[in-house]
Order: structure tokens, then sequence, then C-alpha cells
């Protein structure tokens, strides 16, 4: 999922900046998106209190629905990076898009018992292609208003779409043969599933007015950290009013969807197996993977002030001469390769029906991915999945480039 390492020398691009000095900081920021999102799928997010009741973890407290957030938000950020840059390839990033999409379904084939990002990641990509051309302004009001509309009309859609007889729902992460259903497969991917993309799509429009920022600037990085943590800090404040003094989530736990008696865990920890529909305070909460505009604003903060600190470390002398980071930026560099096997080993696990310590096998898929970052990129080379991501970005460039 990680895009090339190499800052586009065009004159349209008006912040020409070192690729050390910015990049490190970038992958390394991939890297922990990377070793999060694993700690989501292997770790709980909600577990029983001695008493029995349900209560969210650590993980699911600090954890969910950031990592895959800030995936997202990198991948917008990306789109700034290459040789070549996107907007002037757009047949090379829907390229790329397609192969990302296809490692997707091919994961989804395997019945993994978790959610796999690939595919609507793929479909984001191809969605950004029409706005790579804006200038700074322009994606930034877009990303305010969708960010503000977008959860509005997905509601609709997931109210409309899940109704009736046949709900437009795949239910379970797409794969090949959801292709022989396009309807479903359409909504599922558009509004109806975990990552739905008119929601997702914030995050994209996200990265790319951050990615278009001057982030070599010692300013824009102290800047963008301090807007990022008040940005999440003040939607999860505005969370609280709306949903305690306001009355919002006893609202919420007397729905249907409150029934299993989880839910006030859920609301903490993830929101993405559960039927936002019914009531209009589904719209008002930040809870992980709720898909709301507080969640967005509060999951693009955190996502910022991450890129951002990690910018700022990249900056020290001493981390960055002793290139002690070096494992996490070089699983940041492969993270399509680091991902793929990651979720291949968990299906195999599950398949075998053997028993493991989430914690043991956390710290082994953490310590090869560290391992494999390291060697990779010592060696200069590109993970296997991300050299045909690649080689179809630089297709689509060499047979346009007659015509340039």
């Amino acid at each position: 999922m990680a895009t090339e390492t190499t800052r586009p020398d065009s004159p349209s691009n008006a912040q020409r900046t070192s690729a050390r000095g910015r990049l490190t900081g970038i992958d390394m920021a991939r890297g922990a998106a990377l070793l999060t999102m694993m700690a989501t799928h292997l770790l709980p997010v909600i577990s029983p209190d001695a008493t029995g009741h349900p209560e969210p973890t650590w993980i699911g407290l600090v954890i969910s629905g950031r990592a895959a957030a800030l995936f997202a938000v990198l991948a917008g950020v990306s789109l700034s990076l290459g040789r070549v840059p996107a907007a002037e390839n757009r047949l090379g990033l829907a390229l790329r898009a397609a192969v990302i999409a296809a490692v997707g379904l091919s994961l989804g084939s395997l019945n993994v018992d978790i959610s796999i990002i690939l595919v609507d990641y793929g479909a984001l990509f191809l969605c950004a292609i029409p706005v790579l051309k804006l200038g700074q302004r322009a994606l930034g009001a877009l990303a305010v208003l969708w960010i503000l509309l977008a959860p509005l009309a997905a509601y609709g859609l997931r109210t409309v779409l899940r109704d009736g007889s046949r709900p437009l729902r795949l239910g379970h992460n797409p794969a090949w043969l959801d292709l022989m259903d396009p309807a479903r497969f359409a909504a599922d991917i558009a509004a109806t599933g975990i990552y739905p993309v008119i929601v997702w799509f914030g995050y994209i429009l996200a990265g790319l007015w951050i990615g278009r920022l001057p982030l070599r600037r010692l300013g824009v990085q102290i800047g963008l950290l301090a807007g990022g943590v008040a940005a999440a800090v003040l939607a999860k404040c505005t969370e609280w009013v709306l949903l305690g003094p306001l009355g919002g989530r006893d609202a919420l736990l007397a729905t249907p969807q409150a029934r299993d008696g989880q839910l006030d865990a859920l609301l903490r920890a993830d929101l993405s197996e559960v039927d936002q529909t019914g009531s209009v305070w589904w719209l008002l909460t930040a809870a992980p993977h709720s898909g709301t505009t507080l969640d967005l604003v509060h999951t693009c903060g955190t996502s910022a002030a991450v890129l951002a600190g990690f910018l700022l470390v990249a900056r020290i002398r001493v981390i960055d001469r002793t290139r002690v980071l070096l494992p996490l930026a070089g699983a940041g560099g492969m993270t399509l390769t680091l991902y793929t096997g990651h979720v291949a080993e968990i299906a195999w696990s599950q398949k075998a029906g053997s028993e493991f310590d989430g914690g043991g096998l956390l710290a082994a898929h953490v310590l090869v991915a560290l391992a494999a970052g390291l060697v990779f990129r010592l060696n200069g080379w590109r993970g296997p999945l991300e050299r045909v991501t690649h080689a179809a970005y630089q297709l689509a460039a060499e047979l346009r480039a007659p015509h340039a």
C-alpha cells in the first residue's frame, strides 16, 4: 500500500522537499499504522471484567478505529509522492488501485475472521482520481464539506439499502464470487460495509490536503501536531456533551441494538458491527468505526498528530544517524506485502483450527514485519507486491510518455 519514496520533481509542485527528511517520517507513520492494525486483528477490543460485564480493552480504547483511519489518511498523503505525480498518471493510479483491490478480493476469499480494508482501499484510490488536480484551498473546502455531509448521506443510504427482503450488504469481506452480485457488492463498498467509501473518502481528502503542505518545515510539523490534537480532543468533548448531558447515550441504549448488553462498551471501542439505523443519535457519536462527522474529525486529528509526531522524530539527529527506527520505516515502505502476509497467516491459523495466544502471535508478526522492513530497506528493495503495483503504475506512465 506504500508508494514511491521519491518526491516528484514537477514544476507544478510548489512544495519541493528533500525525500529523506520528509518521507522517513511518513514511512514510520505508515509502519505504525500497519503494526497497530495487526494489534486490532489479534487482540480483543472488548473483554469481560471481573463481574462478567463487557468492557473495552486498552486496544479498544486507544487503537480501535484510529489505526485504519491513519492508513487511509496516509493513502491521501501518498498521492503527492512518486517520480510521476499521480495527477499526471491517472491510468497508473487506476491500475495500482486494481492491483490492490485484486489482492483484497483474494484475501476475502480466504474467509478470515477479520475486516480486510484492501478492496475499499483500492476503491478510494479510484475515487481520488477526479480531485487530484484541485488546489490546496479547494481540497480543504471539499474535505470539510465531505466530512460534514457524507455521514448524513451514508446514514440515509444504509437505512434504504439494508431494509427490505434483500438487504444490500455482504456481511463478510468482499471476495471474487461477490462480483457475481454487482448491486450488493457496490452497495457494500459504497455505504453498507465496514469501510464505506462514501464516508472514508473524507480521509483521502484530508490526506491530500496534508500532503500539499510544506511538511519539511518545523513550524508546519508543530502546527499539524497541535491542530491534530486539538481536533481530536474537540470531537471527543463534543461527543461527551451530546451523549452525556444531552441524553444521547441513554437514547442509544434504549434502541433494539442494545439488547445484548454490549452497546455501551461498543460505543467506546468499535461500532463496526452495529446496525446504526433507527435513531439520529447514531450520527452524533465519535465512537470508533461509527463513520460520523465527529468520528472523522477525531480520527483525522489523531492521524495528523501521529504523522506530525513521526516527522518531528525524524528530525532528531541521533535517531537519524543511528537509524534506530529504520525497521519501522522499512515496514512502512512495504505495507501491502506485510499486510497480505499477516492476513494470510491468520487465515491459515484459523483454518487449521489451532488455538493461539493473541499476544504471542502479535509479537511474532511485529518482529517479522520489522525484520523484513529492515532487510528490504537496507538493500533498497521493494516488497514483492509493491513491485507489482509499481510496475503497473510505471507501465501507464510509459504508455502516456510519447503523448506528453
